[in-house]
């Protein structure tokens, strides 16, 4: 269960989407918390470039994998607006990373945009679970999933 206490590095999170967006990028942002709740590293997407693979959620694996302790990574949790795609979530369980509290699932992310008519990803949009079953994975959290929804309704009508 998500605790009132989560609610800020998930509002951390609302955040780097918005700073993702206002940068021409899809609208997602994470951040990676140590077991004690010190904030280690934050990242936003980063696709529009063109290297699809710049997700948050895997910069935030690599910058893990180089700069914690696998005990580290097992303890820490990594806080995303939106739950991590087969991707990240590969990423994540293969450097050993602890818990993911995630604001909106997959498969809402795929009912909003099959709603605004946006064309399907390349890539099956699974459940972390399917993807890492190891991995304890908590979300969504509805008291912050309209925003999430807002910021994807704004990148994909062009209302930025």
């Amino acid at each position: 269960m998500v605790k009132d206490s989560e609610l800020d590095f998930l509002r951390r999170c609302v955040e780097l989407a918005r700073e993702a967006l206002d940068a021409g990028d899809e609208p997602f942002g994470s951040v990676l918390v140590t077991a004690d709740g010190a904030v280690l590293a934050e990242d936003r997407n980063r696709v529009a470039a063109g290297d699809r693979t710049r997700h948050p959620e895997f910069e935030l694996a690599r910058w893990a994998a180089a700069h914690l302790t696998p005990d580290e990574r097992a303890g820490a949790t990594v806080y995303t607006s939106g739950e991590h795609c087969p991707m990240c979530a590969a990423a994540h369980a293969w450097v050993g990373l602890g818990r993911i509290v995630y604001i909106a699932s997959s498969g809402q992310l795929v009912d909003w945009l099959s709603e605004l008519g946006v064309p399907e990803a390349p890539v099956r949009p699974l459940p972390v679970h399917e993807v890492a079953p190891g991995t304890a994975v908590e979300g969504p959290v509805p008291e912050l999933v309209e925003e999430v929804r807002e910021l994807h309704r704004r990148f994909h009508t062009g209302a930025r």
